[in-house]
């Protein structure tokens, strides 16, 4: 049950605010930590992940907040005072902040923390590609220069180093890259 386990963390000194967001957020999908004071949001946030940050405006103190988390792995919501909100969502929505105004009811807060789990979901997913792509583009950066050092020093073509880098690893039950990366080891030493 722990993986469905959603970790929030809330910052305000609003006490009738955190017991509202308590009555929303409760275990076992969410497991909330409240914190009233800004400076120790951040040393938390250094020491901890979670996927959702919910943060007060506090006077202005709360958006600043905001947008120092913006760059993290976290879907960040930023409580507004309705009669601000226009004027500050403008602001914080380029930091990939999703604006709420308060007060609000259950069911549109709801509805928002729901929106906030789906960002973070997609976000995921979208680290989780980006980081296949950085990977194999990496491969493929050194399986071509294995390839360029096989032709150079050892007289192949492009085609017989490939043959070459493709059979070695069957043969030796490994990948590519771990052929390749061999390969530059030996080869590339005295280059560059």
């Amino acid at each position: 049950m722990e993986a469905d386990t959603t970790k929030v963390l809330l910052v305000s000194k609003d006490t009738k605010l955190s017991v509202l967001i308590k009555q929303v957020l409760t275990a076992p999908l969410f497991a909330l930590t409240e914190l009233a004071d800004f400076n120790e949001a951040r040393r938390r946030l250094m020491e901890e992940s979670f996927g959702i940050i919910i943060v007060d405006f506090s006077d202005g103190d709360g958006q600043d907040f905001a947008a120092e988390t913006g760059g993290l792995p976290s879907a960040v919501l930023l409580l507004i005072p309705n009669e601000l909100f226009d004027q500050v969502s403008y602001r914080t929505e380029a930091y990939g902040i999703l604006p709420v105004t308060k007060p609000f009811d259950f069911f549109y807060f709801y509805n928002m923390i729901k929106a906030a789990m789906a960002v973070r979901a997609k976000f995921e997913q979208l680290t989780y590609k980006t980081v296949q792509l950085r990977n194999k583009l990496e491969e493929i950066r050194i399986v071509n220069r294995a390839k360029m050092l096989l032709i150079s020093h050892k007289g192949m073509s492009e085609e017989e180093a490939h043959r070459y880098i493709e059979q070695t690893a069957m043969n030796r039950c490994q990948k590519r890259i771990q052929i390749a990366q061999e390969i530059v080891r030996e080869l590339g030493s005295g280059s560059d």
